[in-house]
């Protein structure tokens, strides 16, 4: 495996994990009051009505496909009567479903940021980078997904990317995994590897967040000035 590819294939993933893990903690300690999605629902209500939790919904559904995907074995999902041709039928449907309402959701997002004059001029430099690699890992997923499961005679990925993606997290990097992988399908992963190492400091951090205080909090008593 030549340099370039070690860097890709070895490199980068552990980098950008770094990033993500020490961004994090960076912007927790700095930056606790910008830890938030920046919501602008009163800039334009209409459009992110249905385009915000097409979206995330979206999101979440293709994020547990790809935790299926590359967490678990395929000897897991054979043990329990899963065929590997039902594996990757159930997967190209759920996961092209999940994956159009999430691409739907952000175009609906995007044309809000253009075309709403407040949104837009709310926008700042990061969020246009976000915005920019959430649309260029979402392209490249659907296209994969399209050309190499629906068009195409269907590409087996975890032979491949699963097994490096778990040698990578189990600290024992197999990179030479990655050679035979069709180019869309590399071109996902490493869109995807640079929105990681961007994460922290953008406002996707609200990702990693959960309101679990409101839960236990005191009720917040509104009183009319006239009282």
């Amino acid at each position: 495996m030549n340099t370039g590819s070690m860097l890709t294939w070895l490199v980068l993933p552990y980098l950008s994990i770094v990033l993500l893990i020490v961004g994090m903690i960076w912007r927790y300690r700095t930056d606790q009051f910008g830890w938030t999605s920046r919501s602008s629902q009163w800039n334009e209500p209409a459009i992110l009505r249905w385009s915000s939790p097409l979206f995330h919904f979206g999101v979440l559904l293709v994020f547990l496909g790809h935790v299926l995907g590359l967490v678990i074995p395929a000897s897991w999902t054979a043990a329990i009567g899963i065929t590997e041709d039902g594996y990757h039928v159930m997967a190209t449907v759920l996961g092209s479903l999940a994956g159009t309402c999430a691409f739907v959701g952000l175009l609906g997002l995007l044309y809000r940021r253009l075309v709403v004059g407040s949104v837009r001029m709310a926008t700042t430099r990061m969020d246009i980078v976000t915005y920019v690699l959430l649309t260029v890992a979402m392209v490249m997923g659907c296209w994969a997904t399209l050309h190499q499961q629906v068009l195409g005679g269907g590409y087996d990925y975890r032979q491949t990317i699963s097994p490096w993606f778990r040698s990578i997290a189990l600290l024992h990097p197999q990179p030479d995994l990655m050679a035979s992988v069709p180019l869309d399908y590399k071109m996902h992963v490493l869109a995807a590897m640079v929105l990681i190492s961007v994460w922290p400091f953008t406002r996707l951090v609200h990702a990693v967040s959960a309101p679990l205080g409101y839960v236990t909090r005191p009720y917040v008593v509104y009183r009319s000035r006239g009282e």
